[in-house]
């Protein structure tokens, strides 16, 4: 089978590798979609992982299932994440799935970016879903995505219906985060970035803002937004330094400051622990997503809120893979990016 392996950035090659075997708890999918995320193109984050198969936004069609599986069966057309918790452990029990040891060593196997995939038991009994009938494999390759920011509003940031909500970035994950932010009540969504083209689709599909950082103080956009009030709920997708002063500049008082992206290792954020005191601003982070968010995002893409037909500007097939990531590491004029295994699909 072919396999689109990794072996630096800007260095992925095609190669054949022979097609997993499955123990009797696991299963093995025919790849039809993988998406690819935006932290697949971030340099320091990929060299980490060095040489590997990457993708884990992966739809398919089982075609095996081991002889104890129970639940599916061939044929089943599904999402599979490609790391599942154990469910059990304290920070299972605290709802920080991605925490999880058992969660972090999981993983597809070889990854999303192949003809076949074996899927762990663990992964298919704990979150692995069926697609329903009306929804395509492109939709299904939304599901990681947008169980992120399902994750990130609602377990991590806890967002209010009504909230003032700030999305800087909006490429994929941003305009996700700008659906799902409206689909949950937000008041006032206003969307940030330096790239006309995206600023333009947030403003389609519902900004009420849409502000251009590279000709505009985005602090006074949202002062003129808010009556000075400022964001009561800003996501930063952007993992640097800057993007990060200027949301917590656009948080407003009692108001909650979100890191979707990690900066480079190394990186140090000076903040004011008085102006946050005195503020009541709380800053935190969300990585990923756990079962409890992939559900929700299945039954979000189900009602029309997040949709490939909405998203998806650029597909590439397996073999110009190179094409797809420098689309997204390009960061210009284009939003979801999907690598097609097979057109008739």
């Amino acid at each position: 089978m072919r396999v689109a392996r990794l072996y630096d950035f800007g260095d992925i090659r095609i190669e054949e590798a022979p097609v997993p075997g499955i123990g009797p708890g696991d299963a093995l999918v025919k790849m039809a979609v993988c998406g690819i995320c935006t932290s697949d193109t971030l340099p320091w984050y990929v060299r980490r992982k060095a040489p590997i198969v990457l993708g884990h936004e992966p739809a398919g069609t089982l075609i095996e299932v081991g002889a104890d599986v129970r639940g599916f069966a061939p044929g089943d057309r599904v999402f599979i994440h490609h790391h599942a918790p154990c469910m059990v452990c304290r920070l299972c029990r605290m709802g920080h799935y991605s925490m999880c040891p058992t969660w972090k060593a999981s993983a597809l196997d070889p990854g999303g970016l192949a003809d076949y995939v074996r899927v762990p038991a663990l992964n298919l009994r704990i979150d692995s879903l069926r697609l329903p009938d009306a929804l395509s494999f492109e939709d299904g390759a939304l599901v990681e995505p947008t169980a992120c920011a399902v994750q990130a509003l609602k377990r991590r940031a806890r967002m209010q219906h009504g909230d003032r909500v700030l999305i800087i970035g909006m490429g994929i994950m941003g305009q996700i985060l700008a659906l799902v932010a409206r689909h949950y009540g937000a008041r006032t969504l206003i969307a940030a970035d330096m790239v006309p083209y995206r600023l333009r689709v947030a403003s389609d599909l519902g900004a009420d803002m849409a502000v251009d950082v590279s000709r505009e103080d985005l602090a006074e956009s949202v002062a003129d937004a808010t009556e000075n009030e400022m964001a009561d709920l800003v996501v930063v997708g952007p993992g640097t330094l800057p993007a990060i002063q200027s949301g917590l500049a656009c948080t407003g008082t009692g108001g909650t400051l979100l890191l979707f992206t990690p900066t480079e290792p190394g990186q140090t954020l000076q903040i004011s622990p008085y102006d946050f005191y005195t503020r009541d601003i709380t800053l935190i982070t969300s990585y990923s997503c756990g079962p409890p968010d992939t559900r929700e995002a299945l039954d979000i893409i189900a009602l029309g809120v997040v949709t490939a037909e909405k998203l998806v500007t650029h597909r590439f097939p397996l073999e110009e893979a190179v094409a797809g990531f420098n689309t997204v590491a390009e960061a210009k004029d284009s939003i979801k990016t999907l690598i097609i295994f097979d057109e008739a699909m």
